[in-house]
């Protein structure tokens, strides 16, 4: 535990590090990818690792190419994904991969075949997310389906949304497909996204929150009842692995305090 680190344990919820601020919470999120990393390279030969957009990874990777950190990470052996991605170019400043390359990942000697983006120049997104579909199929090992990343990162929206699983939307009831198109209409714009079985056949689920507008919904997700139609973050329940939370104070500031331990 860091100093400063609160831990609260809501059971098949997930377990809680509460970080005093959003610079602590980027530094614990960059050990928890480079002791998966380390974990899985050293146990199974290779890591498979699904980032997510938004500002808190982004400080992640800037920690990530760091002296220490970049010490501590075999990159020729990590294989990178995306959970989500909008359906933009990879030079817009939209685009999940184009950001967490041109941020961090072109300053790492990880292999540029290792790191597998979305061919958002295809001719539809549905035809994107099939090729991703093949390509994680044909990427990670082929003794397990779903197929098992090492470490999925996940963000969580002020709706509750998760990847882009949106509220209301039949992504959230996806069963067959491991990555899907599908056109959000909040935002009216399609979204490419892995599906809940893909998520939560993970190894280890974590999901970065930060900010004092993350409170109300974080509330919602961990302590209110289940309805992932409404709060789809709810959806994600590792069937065989760890699902953590890494939140600033900020963001969980109306949490219940009497599981803590």
């Amino acid at each position: 535990m860091t100093t400063g680190e609160e831990i609260i344990d809501f059971r098949d919820r997930g377990l809680v590090f509460v970080l005093p601020d959003s610079a602590a919470l980027a530094r614990r999120a960059a050990n928890l990818f480079a002791s998966a990393t380390q974990e899985a390279v050293l146990g199974r030969g290779r890591a498979y690792i699904a980032l997510s957009g938004g500002s808190t990874p982004k400080a992640m990777g800037q920690v990530l190419v760091t002296p220490e950190f970049q010490r501590r990470i075999t990159w020729p052996y990590v294989e990178i994904f995306w959970d989500d991605e909008r359906w933009v170019p990879l030079d817009s400043e939209e685009s999940n991969a184009g950001v967490a390359k041109r941020g961090f990942l072109d300053q790492t000697p990880i292999p540029e075949k290792n790191v597998h983006a979305y061919d958002t120049n295809a001719e539809d997104p549905k035809l994107a997310a099939a090729e991703m579909e093949a390509k994680v199929r044909a990427v990670l090992p082929e003794d397990e389906f779903p197929p098992r990343f090492d470490l999925i990162l996940l963000g969580m929206g002020d709706d509750g949304h998760t990847a882009s699983l949106f509220p209301g939307t039949p992504a959230i009831r996806e069963n067959s497909k491991l990555v899907l198109s599908h056109h959000v209409p909040k935002l009216d714009t399609e979204r490419l996204t892995f599906s809940p079985p893909l998520i939560n056949a993970a190894r280890q689920v974590v999901f970065l929150v930060s900010g004092a507008g993350k409170a109300p919904v974080l509330r919602k997700v961990l302590e209110g009842d289940y309805q992932p139609e409404l709060l789809p973050s709810q959806v994600v329940r590792p069937t065989n692995g760890r699902l953590v939370w890494l939140v600033d104070a900020a963001a969980a500031a109306d949490l219940s305090r009497s599981a803590t331990f």
